[in-house]
């Protein structure tokens, strides 16, 4: 097997790292010798490209130079001769053959200066000359001109420019006023020839040398002004002057040249052939050419010809060798670590057979005499391998297994090389206690290095311990540690069947945690769980050792009385089980209050069967829940039919969802004080296809249990909202709009989005709203909601804590919270004023809300008693049937007109 390792299982061996090194080194060298390559290269073609582009700039300089000493010996000629004939300029441009020593000059001329009153007589005098066309324009009256007299060579082209007078022209005149003033050569911006074809139209210049009268420029410059005769000129076509040098000195460059200082489109004179490649260049430079007191910017790029041309095949030799040579090392190296790793293999045999981990193998002689131990036993068992060779394996080994072990040993001799069954013992440790081990006897007496019998022995400690921690994943609650859904319907049956036989009742609790589901969301995961670890000790200290608690999952928890006397004594353990665990408790950063509700059936009374119990105490504990919740409740068999009527209830109830079949009732909210409307509450009804209107009290406990509630209370917040636009509409702008919450809709981690979302789209301003909260809300995180009513109180909206003084409130939560208003009960405010107690607690209600800075509302007002008590209170604020029922939309458009026509008699 070893001689049949290839180099790529050597090359996963942990041995060839060092080969793997290697072969990281020498691709780490390869990429940095190509890419030191491609930077030489990189480095020659950039030196090339500059070099290209400093001697093109050099080159047009120059040509221009050049150009302009020949406009100066031009000029010269006017200094040596008095008068220059037609004839003498032909000759004169003939002999300097600019076709081929000054290429790109479209021709050399001379313009005349000419008075504006002498312009006939000049005229007369040219085409008396042999040019009887001559004409000067453009036309027009002008106190000087400076048209176009001679222009060689004589060409159709160049015989279209006579007469032109490029002084009228703005871009000839900068340049001609320059040049007159400075006494040199100037060059004009960029133009278009006159001698130019609208087919070959193209940008060019002029260059302009001044002609003075005398031989000697003028030094005062009105001197130079009054003297000037006129200009010897060279026109230009930039496309023939500049092809020449570029396809000279730079072929593969894209070149442009603009007349100004930056990169203006408009400013382009010249763009070589390659000037398409604008986004697809390697290097680029720009330099600026100064003459004739114009500054061009030479605009310089590579092309991808000049960068083919300029490729080395140096970086992929490079590439190539060092890959081939890394490669190779590789694979030289991986032989070497082959040839090891057999030497290895072959020298470690006997070790490997003897100096497991795991194993702890002996050799014995023929006589059962240890006579070598491997290392494993001192982790193992504890002693030290070379000491134990003293020791008698018999004292070692449990005195009830030995003979079983002494028997396989003398067989193993008998049966050289054959591996024998397996045997399990009891063997000593160094500590004295006994470990359950199995082991196999091999005789190899005749084996070199071997000469005895194997006996190679497996501790199983570890594997019992696995056993049994397998055994508690499948049968515990990994959070709680609570027997788990499993387990617990066995021991469920188990007690049924006891029952069976001794007739001895037992009682099943089905047990769930109030508003969990608001904790887990609020308070996140990690809060729950902790919550829920604390749950679980407390029922396990309120049952016996011989009952049993689980865990279904989530927050629901089941406990088995094994054995009671009755129903009695079961209840009076659900009552414990409510005191233990209603309570605040502190998680981390949070203070939750815990309440559970409790189903219990009887075993076997109400069945004997596990699935029907569970179901029977579930459904029991679906009352205690109905019932206000933080109850225990027996099943009963009417609970089936509830059951069964609550699912009819609840699909129908989501049926009317999807339908749509809600709508809101309105009832006014009076200022005690004026009696006259402040606002209006919103109250859902369900219109029914065959019970009519049902209110909310008849529904909305259902609607929590589904979940439904967050939807139904979108949907009347949005018609609630789009009932405050209808009231402005029709003239009632004032009112404010108040809707009732769950807590289930504000424990809902959307609630604030989808609320901002229904303002934005109904248009309603914030401050028209009240929002009425559940007085349990004070009961939960007083954190998370300061932040939620915080987040709605900074936009505006009103909010009233409803039902005040009915149950247990935080007076410090509500000390904290963004509250503006309290509703007292309706069920304090029915008694008045025939029940003393009643009215004693609504003035104290009321007292602690003023000393708390709260408006105070009382609903359910339904007598002038009730209301004269309220108004002598300090009540501001009511509702109730005195004043009005609940209004459907039209109805109550026209209580509100009816009171408002009231309160204007």
């Amino acid at each position: 097997m070893a001689k049949d390792m290839t180099l790529g299982q050597v090359a996963r061996h942990r041995s060839s790292r060092i080969a793997w090194l290697l072969l990281v080194i020498s691709l780490a060298l390869t990429v940095g010798a190509w890419r030191f390559s491609i930077m030489l290269v990189e480095d020659r073609t950039q030196a090339r490209f500059e070099t290209q582009s400093l001697q093109l700039k050099t080159a047009i300089e120059e040509r221009l130079l050049n150009y302009e000493q020949v406009l100066a010996g031009s000029a010269g000629l006017f200094a040596v001769a008095d008068l220059v004939g037609r004839d003498d300029w032909r000759l004169y441009v003939s002999k300097l053959d600019i076709n081929r020593y000054y290429p790109g000059i479209q021709g050399i001329g001379f313009t005349a200066r000419v008075e504006g009153r002498d312009v006939v007589d000049f005229v007369r005098r040219i085409r008396e000359q042999g040019l009887p066309d001559y004409l000067i324009n453009p036309a027009g009256t002008r106190a000087e001109y400076h048209p176009i007299v001679f222009l060689e060579p004589s060409t159709q082209r160049n015989r279209r420019a006579y007469g032109y007078d490029a002084f009228g022209d703005p871009a000839h005149r900068i340049a001609m006023e320059q040049a007159r003033d400075s006494g040199e050569a100037t060059m004009t911006g960029k133009v278009v020839l006159v001698q130019e074809e609208v087919d070959d139209e193209q940008a060019g210049f002029l260059m302009y040398f001044p002609v003075y009268e005398g031989d000697k420029v003028p030094k005062i410059l009105d001197e130079r002004r009054l003297r000037l005769r006129g200009f010897v000129f060279s026109a230009f076509r930039m496309n023939n002057l500049m092809d020449g040098i570029v396809g000279l000195i730079s072929p593969f460059l894209d070149v442009r040249i603009y007349d100004s200082d930056v990169a203006v489109e408009d400013a382009l004179m010249y763009g070589s052939n390659l000037g398409s490649l604008d986004n697809e260049y390697t290097f680029e430079m720009s330099a600026k050419v100064q003459h004739g007191g114009r500054t061009w910017l030479l605009q310089t790029r590579t092309t991808p010809a000049f960068d083919y041309l300029a490729s080395d095949p140096r970086p992929l030799i490079v590439v190539v060798a060092g890959l081939i040579i890394s490669f190779l090392l590789f694979a030289f190296f991986l032989v070497m670590v082959r040839s090891r790793l057999l030497a290895q293999i072959n020298a470690g045999r006997y070790r490997a057979i003897t100096e497991g981990a795991s194993n702890v193998t002996l050799i014995l002689d023929r006589k059962g005499k240890p006579k070598y131990v491997s290392p494993s036993s001192e982790k193992i068992l504890g002693f030290d391998p070379t000491n134990l060779t003293e020791l008698s394996l018999e004292q070692q080994v449990h005195p009830d297994d030995w003979p079983t072990l002494q028997q396989c040993f003398e067989q193993a001799l008998i049966e050289p090389g054959k591996a024998l069954p397996v045997v399990h013992a009891r063997i000593r440790d160094a500590d004295g206690g006994w470990r359950d081990m199995e082991g196999t006897y091999t005789a190899m007496i005749d084996v070199p290095g071997v000469h005895g019998v194997v006996l190679s022995l497996r501790d199983l400690t570890e594997l019992k311990a696995a056993q049994s921690e397998l055994h508690r994943l499948a049968f515990y609650d990994p959070l709680t540690g609570l027997a788990n859904r499993q387990l617990f319907r066995d021991r469920l049956e188990h007690v049924i069947r006891r029952c069976k036989r001794s007739g001895q009742p037992a009682a099943l609790m089905f047990l769930d945690l109030d508003g969990f589901k608001r904790i887990n969301d609020t308070l996140g995961h990690d809060v729950g769980d902790e919550l829920l670890k604390n749950v679980a000790g407390w029922l396990q200290d309120c049952v016996r050792e011989e009952d049993s608690v689980a865990r279904l999952g989530g927050d629901e928890f089941v406990v088995l009385l094994s054995e009671v006397a009755g129903s009695d004594a079961a209840a009076k353990v659900a009552e414990n089980i409510l005191s233990r665990l209603c309570q605040r408790i502190r998680l981390g950063e949070h203070e939750v209050g815990v309440t559970v509700s409790i189903g219990l059936a009887m075993i076997p009374d109400d069945s004997d069967e596990p699935t029907s119990l569970m179901k029977y105490a579930d459904l029991a504990m679906y009352r205690a829940k109905e019932l206000g919740r933080n109850n225990a409740q027996f099943y009963t068999p009417a609970m089936n039919i509830q059951a069964a009527r609550r699912m009819l209830q609840q699909e129908e109830l989501s049926n009317a969802v999807e339908a749509d079949h809600f709508m809101l009732h309105y009832q006014p909210k009076f200022d005690l004080e004026r009696e006259t409307v402040l606002g209006v509450e919103a109250f859902l009804r369900w219109q029914h296809p065959e019970r009519g209107l049902i209110p909310a009290s008849q529904f909305i406990h259902l609607a929590e249990e589904s979940g439904l509630i967050v939807r139904l209370g979108e949907m009347a917040l949005r018609q609630a909202c789009i009932q405050i636009q209808a009231l402005e509409r029709a003239g009632f702008e004032g009112l404010r709009m108040s809707v009732n919450l769950s807590s289930r809709q504000i424990a809902d981690p959307r609630f604030l989005d989808m609320f901002r979302q229904v303002v934005t789209e109904t248009g309603v301003v914030p401050e028209r709203l009240e929002l009425e909260l559940p007085p349990e809300l004070l009961n939960e995180d007083a954190e998370s909601v300061q932040r939620l009513l915080g987040s709605l109180h900074d936009i505006g909206v009103y909010l009233i804590l409803d039902n005040f003084g009915a149950r247990n409130c935080s007076l410090a939560a509500m000390q904290r919270l963004p509250l503006d208003a309290v509703k007292i009960d309706h069920a304090f405010i029915r008694d008045i004023p025939y029940n003393a107690t009643a009215t004693d607690v609504t003035s104290a209600v009321i007292a602690l809300a003023h000393k708390l800075h709260l408006t105070v509302i009382a609903e359910g007002v339904e007598t002038r008693q009730q209301l004269n008590f309220l108004r002598a209170s300090g009540c501001a604020q009511g509702q109730g049937n005195l004043f009005s029922y609940p209004l459907d939309e039209d109805a109550l458009i026209g209580f509100l007109v009816r009171q408002q026509e009231d309160a204007t008699l």
